[in-house]
């Protein structure tokens, strides 16, 4: 071997050397960051007619396992949907309380515990029906229900708003990972085409592919260009040659009756394309769920209750009286005095003074009337009866004296399956169409109308002067205790089974039903992130820096660097040497 390729393959050694040393210390340097994997200078040995000329490094680059990498991708889209789902539900948990109503107890905040005390309050007034502090307690018992009723429901589509906005928040996320891996393609592209490594920018890439990934499931590949490119479930693009950002924006209003089939929430579009239906996973994909099925079947749960408790309370009272009667009764059925009224039987209407004595009454059969108009008509021909379809569509039949009251006995009428006070919602105790507005009648949530706890008399007939309305009854009491406590068939909803129980039973089982998936969720995240933390461990102990090992070949490196420059010296010596004896023959 010649001196000058002695000395070439010294300095292409220290070049190497000198390249590798830097990688090696960046390694160490990045050990630390986020997304860093290890580099590693490629060193090949330069051959020229056979023979060894040096080293030469043909690239850094980083060795990344790409099917380890994709089922971390996968794995964070399942923790993005699991952290999602465990946090919802766990506040839908607190909202609801916890129920406690074995034995008598009826301690807790559900509405379990709340539908005991109705119970309780209602028991104690069976054994007292006049007593006016005990009208008041179950009032206040029934009013706290109805609060907590609202509350829930309210807390549920709060939920649902909030996912709503998360959504939109996530978006915004996902379209600043998809314009970073799109600019980043571009830089990658530049520099490839410059001979210069882009090692480093495709951990960048990797580490905005994986974010992106946590938000929603994509599908990826890297072409041919070096390019990244990233697309929906069905194929549709995400990035190709640029980025396509995904579109969307919250509903500004959230009720019950908002939904995404009915256009209430707007798409999260592509290009104009909807590909709601295509996120099914991830953080954006487990919030859709949230929003759209989880949330409205609790709701439905909770209409439920409300509607077959207003149904079952109402039924009771509709055929009872306040004592002393009420001056005015409004009915809540929507009626108007065009519409047909196909009734049968009697239904009796009765004028009396505050202490429950007879001022007038008439019995109509209801079979004489074509229309609610024709009966309105009748109503106004009772002596000290006043009758009219009010503003709002509904009955309202009232004693054309303030000293007196109206009461009514259903007697034998029936009127579209119901009785007559039933079906035009006269003597309400509850009102609403559901669990957000279910309500204890305002007339005597403010004292304005008494407890609805007397029944006319409906002996067939009655003499003016006489008591026709007592409170001391418990009758009326005992048959709402009975309702409560009582066994109601309840349809399927939001994913409970049809059942049949009392009211606290069913309002149990909502609770129950939530704590279970709030439960559910919990181990759910608990197992996606130990599936992504494994995942995550293997990448790193892959691809990550061992810091022990970049140290040890960095001294190694510096030993090559000190041998290699050792070699120089000893080639420069003899060049040196052969110079001298050249000069001095």
């Amino acid at each position: 071997m010649s001196l000058d390729i002695a000395r070439l393959v010294a300095f292409t050694g220290i070049s190497a050397t000198e390249l590798q040393i830097s990688v090696a210390s960046s390694n160490i340097s990045n050990a630390d960051t986020k997304g860093y994997t290890q580099k590693t200078a490629n060193q090949v040995a330069d051959v020229t007619g056979g023979i060894g000329t040096g080293v030469s490094i043909t690239g850094i680059s980083s060795n990344v396992d790409k099917l380890l990498l994709k089922s971390l991708i996968g794995a964070n889209s399942d923790l993005g949907a699991a952290d999602s789902t465990n946090s919802y539900l766990n506040q839908l948990q607190q909202l609801f309380g916890s129920a406690s109503t074995s034995g008598t107890s009826t301690t807790g905040t559900s509405l379990a515990n709340s539908l005991a005390s109705l119970e309780t309050a209602l028991s104690a007034l069976a054994s007292s029906p006049s007593s006016v502090s005990l009208q008041s307690a179950v009032v206040s018992a029934l009013d706290d229900f109805a609060s907590q009723l609202r509350s829930a429901s309210s807390g549920v589509q709060t939920l649902r708003s909030n996912s709503d906005k998360d959504i939109a928040s996530s978006v915004k996320s996902v379209n600043n990972d998809l314009q970073q891996i799109a600019d980043l393609n571009v830089e990658i592209r530049k520099m490839a085409a410059s001979g210069q490594s882009t090692a480093d920018l495709e951990d960048e890439r990797n580490t905005a592919l994986q974010d992106l990934s946590s938000y929603m499931n994509v599908g990826y590949y890297t072409a041919s260009n070096g390019d990244l490119q990233v697309y929906t479930s069905s194929g549709r693009a995400l990035v190709d040659s640029s980025a396509h950002t995904l579109s969307y924006t919250a509903s500004a209003n959230v009720s019950s009756a908002t939904s995404y089939a009915a256009g209430g929430f707007s798409g999260i579009t592509v290009d104009g394309v909807d590909v709601t239906s295509q996120i099914t996973s991830g953080k954006i994909g487990a919030l859709i769920t949230l929003r759209d099925d989880t949330l409205p079947a609790v709701q439905s749960q909770l209409d439920q209750l409300a509607t077959q408790l207003k149904s079952a309370l109402n039924g009771i009272t509709n055929g009872a009286s306040a004592v002393p009667a009420p001056n005015s009764l409004t009915g809540s059925a929507s009626v108007s005095s065009t519409m047909a009224f196909s009734a049968s039987g009697t239904v009796r209407i009765a004028v009396a003074d505050q202490s429950g004595n007879l001022v007038s009454y008439q019995d109509l059969d209801l079979s004489s009337y074509a229309t609610v108009g024709d009966l309105v008509t009748a109503l106004n021909g009772i002596s000290g009866v006043s009758a009219s379809i009010d503003s709002s569509g509904h009955l309202s039949i009232s004693a054309t004296s303030s000293s007196n009251g109206v009461a009514i006995s259903d007697m034998t009428s029936a009127v579209g399956g119901s009785g007559f006070s039933d079906y035009f919602g006269m003597n309400d105790l509850v009102t609403g169409t559901g669990a957000a507005n279910f309500a204890v009648s305002s007339g005597i949530l403010s004292g304005a109308s008494g407890l609805p706890t007397g029944t006319l008399d409906s002996s067939t007939s009655l003499t003016a002067g006489s008591q026709v309305l007592t409170a001391g009854s418990a009758t009326v009491i005992n048959q709402l205790y009975d309702k409560l406590t009582g066994s109601t068939t309840f349809s399927s909803a939001g994913g409970l089974s049809a059942t049949t129980g009392s009211f606290a039973d069913y309002a149990a089982s909502i609770v129950a039903n939530v704590a279970s998936k709030a439960s559910q969720a919990a181990s759910a995240y608990t197992a996606k992130s130990t599936a992504q933390s494994s995942y995550a461990s293997s990448l790193l102990s892959q691809s990550g820096v061992n810091i022990d090992e970049e140290t040890a070949r960095l001294s190694s490196l510096q030993n090559k660097y000190a041998a290699a420059s050792q070699l120089i010296s000893v080639i420069n010596s003899m060049f040196s040497s052969l110079l001298t004896a050249v000069q001095s023959t």
